[in-house]
């Protein structure tokens, strides 16, 4: 059984995971971090991870790029992992989760999706055989009017996944409308669209010369992201200190099969 703490369990994806934990004999949510409480959830509710006061095993967290600095303090002093599904850390935040990772297991993630993990190890291999060919790389990302951040961190996820197969050659571009030129060689185009109910969307574009290559992912529901986040908690527990992805988590369930 693995204990978890459950950081935005209020929140749209803490219900959404509290309900997968709740069918799955294998996980138990013992305790939730949030400022808003309804009584609904089943488990106590805190405002923050200093008031915690169950044992637990890992911490899921899935809230706000604020909470890092006590949810880190936490995790270090009772030597619980953390499975980061947060986006939007500033560089500073960074590098304190960078030295937390020399004390702690964490594994950071902008998307934990099966789909998304699985097609960034794919475009390794595509950028081996379409960059040296010339191919340009543009990503398009879509999701609803309601959705804040631009681009998504799935989408700089992908683009960075793409650039360190690259070996580092390309500059992020995030609009063109500012600029009448010809679209320079180590340009990554990243566009974001924003509209009514789209599920989040990303597409990965090689243009090439005669021929266009295109990899979509779509999500329908945020289970995707519920599960994923859950399988990476079950495998977090009891890891030594460090850094971790969900490709591992992907080889780890491979590899039991």
């Amino acid at each position: 059984m693995v204990k978890i703490i459950m950081s935005g369990c209020s929140g749209r994806m803490g219900k959404v995971i509290s309900d997968i934990v709740a069918a799955d004999v294998g996980a138990e949510i013992v305790a939730g971090i949030d400022v808003v409480d309804d009584g609904s959830l089943g488990y106590p509710v805190y405002r923050s991870a200093g008031e915690i006061g169950v044992d637990a095993d890992v911490i899921i967290d899935f809230s706000s790029p604020k909470v890092i600095d006590s949810l880190l303090a936490y995790a270090t002093e009772k030597n619980v992992p953390i499975v980061l599904c947060t986006t939007g850390f500033s560089d500073a935040q960074l590098k304190k989760i960078e030295a937390a990772s020399e004390k702690v297991a964490i594994l950071r993630s902008a998307n934990m999706s099966l789909g998304i993990n699985t097609i960034m190890e794919m475009l390794k291999t595509a950028v081996g055989v379409f960059c040296p060919a010339g191919f340009d790389v543009e990503i398009v990302e879509q999701h609803h009017h309601n959705k804040l951040d631009a681009p998504s961190g799935t989408a700089l996820a992908l683009a960075d996944t793409i650039n360190e197969a690259a070996g580092g050659k390309f500059d992020y571009v995030y609009d063109r409308s500012d600029r009448r030129k010809k679209r320079g060689k180590k340009e990554l185009g990243i566009s974001a669209v924003r509209g009514g109910s789209i599920p989040g969307t990303h597409d990965v574009i090689f243009a090439g010369q005669d021929e266009v290559i295109e990899v979509r992912h779509i999500a329908y529901s945020r289970s995707i992201f519920g599960n994923g986040a859950v399988s990476a908690a079950k495998f977090l527990k009891g890891k030594p200190a460090g850094k971790y992805s969900m490709a591992e988590v992907i080889a780890d369930a491979v590899s039991v099969r």
